[in-house]
């Protein structure tokens, strides 16, 4: 088995401290002092790519930049990276949606992967002109995709759906390759459309026994439709050299919290729609600092002050290998990871925790490997004749 990992880019900004915010909450509730601009995502982005990840997601909402556009432009600053891209069905049409994966595939010979957030905020949805509730959502999510993934096999469609219809859709060129689709949610509805159309269906980290009831749920209803989606894990991380000093980072972080930027954003949180969304408030008592560590070296402040994804391996490079090992024993295969600050964090967990999965058989690097066509030291003194060294003198 090899695991696949993946980073995060912080189109919303990143910084020191815990950024917090998302998922229907005001961004700012937590320090956000370097803004995502191309050039530090890019940072990131090259970086995330040198140590082994194998892709990148970018978020979607109000608080954030847009993916689409951010990662179509930091293509051009990576080689092998893939992108990630987070956008919510039904804010344009499918037929639109198919074209556009098919350029980006293109253009970016092949780098594009696609998460699909149906919305669990309704009011952020509604700022965007969509009036339609949870359940709809979710049904117009499953006709987004039956059009979305019949276009990609080069069919020409005709459909008149509850929310979605189109007419002789068709693309004058398919993607090459067709796009995985990775998708989350833990309510009956998101674990219904993941089950028919999920290449990778997505969890938040919960402790892996929790993770692995949900997924059997998915795979059983995934067997119904003659599928077997891969499953991934979204997570963060703090990796160091030792236990003692990853602790240390986690108090740190959690030291730069107030009470005040606590209550904001729980009290923003409490009204997610998301089943997911109050899973992950459970996990530290919905805004409780005490008894953070819910499961060895798994640690729930970042949900504290962050819609999403509010838990953070914690622990020696060590530790955090052990704890993703077992995550991989109840059937995760791909790993979405970050950490604060993005470009520091992907150097600790790439040098200190790949290095030691590919020693137990767990992870490959997914850069090709180049022959060395050096045939003397790069730095060899070159050797310097008399008669060289008197014009440089003289010069």
């Amino acid at each position: 088995m090899s695991l696949t990992f993946h980073w995060f880019l912080p189109t919303n900004g990143d910084g020191r401290d815990i950024v917090g915010g998302g998922h229907g909450v005001a961004t700012g509730a937590a320090g956000a002092i370097r803004p995502p601009s191309v050039t530090y995502l890019g940072q990131i982005a090259r970086s995330a790519e040198q140590l082994g990840f194998a892709g990148a997601l970018t978020p979607t909402g109000a608080w954030c930049e847009d993916a689409w556009l951010t990662t179509a432009m930091l293509t051009e600053v990576t080689e092998r990276l893939k992108f990630l891209v987070a956008f919510r069905p039904g804010f344009i049409s499918p037929t639109l949606s198919a074209q556009m994966a098919a350029t980006f595939q293109r253009q970016s010979q092949g780098r594009l992967l696609l998460n699909v957030v149906t919305g669990g905020e309704s009011a952020e949805q509604r700022a965007y002109g969509d009036f339609l509730d949870k359940a709809q959502r979710y049904e117009r999510t499953g006709e987004f995709l039956d059009i979305v993934t019949r276009l990609w096999r080069g069919e020409t469609v005709t459909t008149r759906g509850a929310h979605l219809q189109v007419e002789g859709a068709k693309l004058t060129a398919l993607p090459e390759p067709v796009p995985d689709i990775y998708f989350g949610g833990s309510s009956s509805q998101a674990v219904g459309v993941a089950a028919r159309y999920a290449d990778v269906y997505l969890t938040w980290g919960e402790p892996p026994a929790q993770v692995a009831e949900k997924l059997h749920k998915v795979e059983a209803e995934a067997t119904r439709h003659g599928r077997k989606p891969r499953l991934g894990v979204r997570l963060h991380t703090i990796s160091r050299d030792t236990s003692e000093q990853a602790w240390r980072q986690a108090d740190y972080l959690m030291e730069r919290v107030t009470d005040e930027m606590i209550d904001k954003v729980q009290d923003g949180l409490s009204r997610s729609e998301s089943e997911g969304q109050q899973r992950m408030r459970a996990l530290h008592n919905q805004g409780g600092r005490r008894d953070l560590e819910i499961y060895p070296n798994l640690w729930a402040g970042v949900g504290l002050v962050r819609g999403g994804a509010g838990t953070s391996l914690v622990g020696s490079h060590e530790e955090v290998a052990n704890l993703i090992e077992e995550y991989a024993r109840v059937g995760i295969t791909e790993f979405i990871l970050s950490g604060y600050p993005h470009l520091e964090e992907a150097y600790w967990f790439g040098e200190g925790v790949l290095p030691i999965l590919e020693k137990r058989g767990l992870w490959r690097d997914p850069a090709p490997r180049r022959a060395d066509t050096q045939t003397t030291t790069p730095f060899a003194p070159t050797h310097v004749t008399p008669s060289t060294r008197e014009k440089i003198a003289a010069s």
